[in-house]
């Protein structure tokens, strides 16, 4: 069994490998930095934000016949800050990473596939609920690629190739602390809710609070590359303050945040 992971050297891309392997897969990581190990599966440097680099990797595994089994999406990036304050280029980069280089991965490497070889998709339990403030650009990227999945999902059908969205919460790796120093960077730099963050710092913490080790991750990973009917949708790590506030009606749930924030 062969596996394409994109992010392989971040905290759930490499839990992922480790676990492949264990299992007996071989394993072709890509990241734009080499990992500080990667021991038992193959690194293969490439940004995924460049086609070219993709299209190498490609033209080396298709001359020496490599058919994959799955490509599992762990790239990503997250972001913290305000839709009316954040940098343009930083809007596009987002989007860049959390959705267009899987459209590029998969339109690259989808003829690699074998017949019945699956993709599986990193989302975010962010994705289906209204986003909270200042984590919105993540909230949208999430959600639009649940939409791409989607719609991948019923055209791969049509040549036998599931396609599987994994929605976590937070998890125990890099993209934690390097949360809480977005939020940071954030509460000092904003000129329009400066009298909101301390507060919103909070709530932040107290849903980041909640995470789970990559190594859980790579184990729900690993049951829908195996499963014989695997689902459309694992969640894990849901966190209950956020599915209670998106309960209520949206007027309501902005009223909430109002009265948290001001």
């Amino acid at each position: 069994m062969i596996c394409l992971v994109t992010g392989a050297g971040g905290g759930m891309g490499s839990a992922l490998c480790r676990c492949l392997v264990q299992e007996g897969w071989r394993v072709i990581g890509l990241d734009l930095n080499p990992p500080a190990q990667h021991e038992g599966w193959e690194y293969m440097p490439a940004d995924l934000t460049r086609p070219e680099d993709l299209k190498a990797v490609f033209r080396k595994l298709a001359s020496e016949g490599t058919e994959l089994d799955a490509i599992v999406h762990m790239a990503g990036v997250y972001d913290l800050n305000s839709l009316i304050e954040m940098p343009e280029e930083d809007f596009i980069r987002d989007f860049d990473i959390n959705l267009f280089c899987m459209f590029r991965v998969n339109r690259t490497f989808v003829p690699l596939l074998k017949e019945g070889g699956r993709i599986l998709m990193v989302s975010s339990e962010l994705a289906p609920l209204n986003p909270l403030p200042f984590t919105g650009i993540y909230g949208i990227t999430k959600t639009a690629v649940e939409r791409y999945a989607a719609a991948l999902r019923m055209e791969l059908q049509l040549l036998g190739h599931p396609v599987i969205v994994i929605r976590p919460g937070a998890v125990r790796t890099g993209m934690l602390p390097a949360s809480t120093e977005k939020l940071e960077r954030f509460c000092a730099a904003t000129e329009h809710y400066a009298c909101n963050a301390e507060r919103f710092r909070k709530i932040v913490k107290s849903v980041e609070a909640r995470n789970v080790p990559p190594e859980a991750i790579a184990g729900i990973c690993l049951n829908a590359l195996t499963a014989r009917r695997p689902r459309l949708l694992y969640c894990i790590n849901r966190n209950p303050l956020l599915l209670i506030l998106n309960l209520f009606p949206e007027r309501f749930q902005l009223w909430i945040i109002r009265m948290i924030l001001k």
